[in-house]
């Protein structure tokens, strides 16, 4: 794909969705997260997109339902929660803002971990053998700012530039 095709196929340009793991890229855009003992829910600013990740255990489904995030199972390593996500839809997300591929093949195993009040660390190690000739893994820095409040994102499909704003 041209650079241009790249870009007009992201799913930012069709108001869908990131996915996993571009999820986490999204600066300036803010992520928050809310949990309890039984779900984790991240929710970002960008194309007003949540996730929720189930924290009771249940295990990653056999045959799961492609969706943007894929399917998570969890559990607790020490201080670090450790999710194991498949079931990705592939045919329209990519990895990265870059437009790496990520396949419906993929397995993405995210270990979150709070190191301190104002940092959060992500490690993601990527699994797609349709996509890269071996697994990765790339460590992600987040700053924790609590007091950030979520924006409202408004997106309009294929907007030429807003013609009705332009008066038109």
């Amino acid at each position: 794909m041209s650079p241009t095709e790249v870009e007009l196929s992201k799913s930012s340009v069709n108001c869908m969705p990131r996915g996993l793991p571009a999820i986490w890229l999204q600066n300036p855009y803010s992520t928050y997260i809310v949990h309890n003992k039984d779900v984790m829910a991240q929710l970002y600013e960008v194309l007003n997109n949540w996730r929720l990740i189930h924290l009771d255990g249940r295990p990653v489904p056999k045959d799961p339902e492609p969706w943007f995030h894929g399917n998570s199972a969890t559990h607790w390593d020490g201080d670090t929660l450790v999710v194991e996500s498949t079931g990705f839809r592939g045919e329209d997300i990519w990895l990265d803002r870059k437009g790496s591929p990520l396949t419906d093949a993929a397995t993405i195993i995210e270990r979150i971990r709070r190191v301190n009040f104002g940092r959060l660390e992500t490690q993601l190690t990527i699994n797609d053998a349709k996509a890269y000739t071996r697994p990765f893994t790339v460590t992600l820095n987040e700053y924790l700012e609590p007091s950030a409040e979520l924006m409202d994102f408004v997106c309009v499909e294929n907007d030429a530039s807003g013609p009705q704003f332009l008066g038109k």
